[in-house]
C-alpha cells in the first residue's frame, strides 16, 4: 500500500512539472538572471509650485517631510539644484524632452487671451490644438526608453494632449479637446485621491518582467490648498496666517504620498533597484493674506525662488548617498536617466548626462547653468523670442539675470519689479539676492553677458536697461 501511495505521489509531481505549476531551479534561476539584467525600473516624482527651502532636509524648520528625507539621505542630493523656466507647461516639457523651451517651443500656458473672442473663441481653441502639436515634433523620455523595453505610466500634471501623445502607454489624463483637458483632467487626481493607479501598474508592470517608468506628477502642493484637517492642525498651532499654514501642510500631505509609494516599492521588493527622480517643476512664495496666491520673485520670475529646486537621484545598488553643492538642472534629467538606462542619448540634447558622476562620485564639469523665462500667455506660437522676458546664467557663485521687452498680456502685477536692468548677485553670501552688484562689478556682468549671448542669439529682443 505503501508503494502505490508512493508511486502515485511520484505521477502527481510530475504532471505538476509537466504543466508548469512547480518551478524548477532552473526556471527560478532563469528569472532570478533576468531580473538581474533587467535595466532599473524609474519613478520620477514631479512636485508642484514647491518652494527650494520648504523641506526638512533643507533645513526648513516647520514644514515636515519625512519621506522625502528619506529619499534624500540614501540618494544623492543636488540642494543646489534648477529648472531653466519656473513655469509650469514649459518646465514640464523640458523635463519630458531634455530640450530647453526654446528648443521644444512650449514657451507658455495658454495661448494669448487677447485673441479675438477670447478664451472662448474659435482662434484661441486653435491655437491650443497647435501648441499641443508640438510635443508631436520632438521625442519625449517614455518615448526614448521603449528601447530597452520599458512600459510607461502617465499620472497628474500633463498639458500636451492625451498620454499617448507623450508616448506613454499607460495614462490617466485624456487631454484637449475632452472636458477640462487644459494640464490634466482624470490625471490631476493622484495624489489628492491615493496613488493606488501607480502601484497596480507596478504590480502588472513588474509580474509581466517589464521594467517600469512612472509619470507622478502630482497637483500638489499646487493650489488649491485643500490639506486633510489631521495634517492642517499640526500647522494651525504655530502663529502663522492660514495662508500659509495651509501651503505647508499640502507640502506635507505631497510627502505623504510619496511615502506610499516608496512603502510600495519596499513591500515589492523594488526599491533598492528602482531609480527615483525628484525634482519641481518651479518655485513658490505664499501670499500672506491671500490663499491660493504667490508672491512676486517666485513663480514665473528668474529669481533663485523662482527657478531653484533640489533635485534628488536614487539608485541604492549603483549610488552612493551623499549631498552635493554642484549646481544642476533639469536639462539634465533625461540624459541621465536614459545613461543609467542604458540607451543612448541623442547628441541633440543640451543637458549633461550625470549617470558616472552619480555612480563614481566624481566631479562634474560644467562651465555655466542658464535659464529663460517667458509670459504665461503665448504670442506668436512659432516665435519663441515674441514674449521672451527673461534669460539668466550661473557661473561660479555669480548669477546675471537680463530683462527683455517681450510681449506680456497677463500677470503683469508679478513681473512689473522685474522688468529692469541687468541685475548680478553673488549666491555664495547671497542666496536670496538682496544686494544688485551690477554696478559694483561691470566688468564681471559684461562677462556673463557674453555667456548669455553665447548660449543662443537673439534676432527681436532688446534688452531692457
Amino acid at each position: 500500500m505503501k508503494l502505490y501511495w508512493r508511486t502515485i505521489a511520484v505521477y502527481i509531481c510530475v504532471q505538476l512539472l509537466l504543466t508548469g505549476c512547480i518551478a524548477t531551479p532552473t526556471e527560478k534561476t532563469s528569472r532570478a538572471e533576468q531580473e538581474q539584467n533587467m535595466p532599473p525600473n524609474i519613478l520620477l516624482i514631479l512636485s508642484d509650485d514647491h518652494a527650494w527651502n520648504d523641506y526638512s532636509f533643507m533645513g526648513h524648520d516647520i514644514v515636515q517631510t519625512p519621506s522625502l528625507d528619506r529619499l534624500a539621505q540614501s540618494g544623492v542630493t543636488f540642494t543646489k539644484g534648477y529648472v531653466p523656466t519656473s513655469l509650469c507647461r514649459p518646465s514640464l516639457a523640458t523635463i519630458a524632452t531634455g530640450l530647453y523651451a526654446s528648443q521644444h517651443g512650449i514657451t507658455g500656458n495658454d495661448p494669448s487671451r487677447k485673441l479675438p473672442g477670447g478664451k472662448k473663441g474659435e482662434e484661441y481653441r486653435k491655437q491650443r490644438a497647435e501648441i499641443i502639436a508640438k510635443i508631436d515634433t520632438v521625442q519625449t523620455l517614455p518615448e526614448l526608453l521603449k528601447e530597452k523595453g520599458y512600459v510607461s505610466l502617465q499620472t497628474g500634471k500633463w498639458w500636451e494632449g492625451s498620454f499617448q501623445r507623450g508616448g506613454f502607454d499607460e495614462g490617466m489624463t485624456q487631454g484637449f479637446p475632452n472636458e477640462g483637458g487644459r494640464h490634466g483632467d482624470e490625471g490631476l487626481k493622484i495624489g489628492r485621491q491615493g496613488v493606488d493607479t501607480i502601484t497596480e501598474f507596478i504590480d502588472r508592470t513588474h509580474d509581466a518582467e517589464k521594467p517600469f517608468f512612472v509619470w507622478y506628477a502630482p497637483f500638489m502642493p499646487h493650489s488649491p490648498h485643500t490639506p486633510p484637517e489631521r495634517i492642517l492642525s499640526k500647522y494651525e498651532k504655530y502663529d502663522l496666517p492660514e495662508s500659509i499654514a495651509k501651503y505647508y501642510a499640502m507640502v506635507e500631505w505631497f510627502d505623504e504620498t510619496n511615502g506610499q509609494l516608496f512603502d510600495h516599492l519596499e513591500k515589492r521588493g523594488l526599491k533598492d533597484n528602482t531609480l527615483i527622480v525628484y525634482v519641481s517643476d518651479n518655485g513658490w512664495i505664499t501670499n500672506p493674506k491671500q490663499t491660493d496666491r504667490f508672491l512676486p520673485k517666485s513663480k514665473q520670475s528668474p529669481n533663485e525662488s523662482g527657478v531653484r529646486t533640489p533635485i534628488i537621484y536614487s539608485l541604492p545598488t549603483q549610488f552612493k548617498s551623499e549631498f552635493r553643492q554642484e549646481r544642476v538642472s533639469s536639462i539634465d534629467i533625461v540624459p541621465t536617466i536614459l545613461g543609467v538606462a542604458g540607451v543612448d542619448v541623442p547628441e541633440s540634447l543640451p543637458g549633461l548626462n550625470l549617470y558616472d558622476n552619480l555612480r563614481v562620485g566624481k566631479q562634474i564639469e560644467r562651465e555655466a547653468i542658464f535659464g529663460e523665462g517667458f509670459a504665461h500667455d503665448m504670442d506668436g506660437i512659432d516665435d519663441v523670442e515674441s514674449t521672451l522676458l527673461y534669460r539668466w546664467v550661473i557661473k561660479d557663485d555669480w548669477k546675471l539675470i537680463v530683462s527683455y521687452d517681450g510681449k506680456n498680456v497677463s500677470y503683469q502685477k508679478y513681473h512689473d519689479e522685474l522688468l529692469v536692468g541687468p541685475r548680478l548677485y553673488n549666491l555664495a553670501n547671497d542666496e536670496n539676492e538682496q544686494v544688485d552688484l551690477a554696478e559694483q562689478y561691470p566688468n564681471k556682468v559684461d562677462m556673463l553677458m557674453r555667456e548669455i549671448e553665447s548660449w543662443y542669439p537673439l534676432k527681436e529682443r532688446n534688452v531692457i536697461n
